[in-house]
């Protein structure tokens, strides 16, 4: 069977580029020996092959080296860092690299953002509606705190977080979540309770309509 009658997720194919199709510069920035450091905002210095250290400014299309300044190409470390910011080798303009306080996964957050950081996967904003997985009552996120299970106080009961016998099993360096019953922040008596991140479930509208 020839690859034009099969379904394209099966035909064969090369995952890499072909540089034999690729302008000279490109070629370059995907063979040459660089290393690519983020310093912040959308400045990227690029330790090229010959020894020199030019910046690039992503968000303006710059680069400090000849090629750039004085024939106005769009140079091979400007590739370089495209490539390297796809790849996620480095951040993006404005971004910074961390480890989700939830869940550990490597990520990236804005660099003005404030601790926690959190993924895509594990993020929460005050006001967002999650559930309680083992009641599967509905909560409202008032604050994440970034402090630890095991040192949040629950004064009432003379424990911690992660210590409170509703909580046993979850990580006990989880982060803290203050959240309010969603029936209680209806009528304006809301108050809030510690609860680690991982027993709260995202959710999303449609599950907030009464069955």
């Amino acid at each position: 069977m020839s690859d034009s009658n099969t379904p394209s997720t099966y035909r064969k194919s090369a995952l890499a580029p072909d540089l034999r199709e690729m302008p000279d510069r490109t070629v370059r920035a995907w063979v040459e020996r660089m290393a690519v450091r983020h310093l912040g905002g959308a400045d990227y210095a690029v330790d090229s092959q010959s020894g020199a250290t030019y910046v690039v400014d992503a968000r303006e299309g710059t680069c400090t080296c000849p090629d750039a300044t004085i024939r106005d190409e769009t140079c091979k470390h400007q590739r370089r860092v495209a490539l390297e910011i796809t790849s996620r080798r480095v951040p993006p303009p404005g971004k910074r690299r961390v480890d989700c306080a939830a869940c550990g996964t490597e990520t990236f957050v804005p660099e003005t953002s404030d601790p926690p950081a959190l993924c895509g996967a594990c993020r929460l904003e005050p006001g967002d509606v999650v559930l309680d997985r083992e009641t599967g009552d509905r909560l409202v996120v008032v604050v994440v705190t970034g402090r630890r299970a095991d040192e949040v106080p629950v004064e009432a009961a003379d424990t911690t977080v992660a210590d409170y016998p509703t909580n046993e099993g979850y990580p006990t360096d989880d982060i803290v979540v203050e959240v309010s019953y969603l029936t209680d922040a209806a009528t304006g008596r809301a108050r809030t309770y510690s609860f680690p991140h991982s027993r709260l479930q995202r959710t999303d509208g449609a599950e907030l309509v009464d069955a």
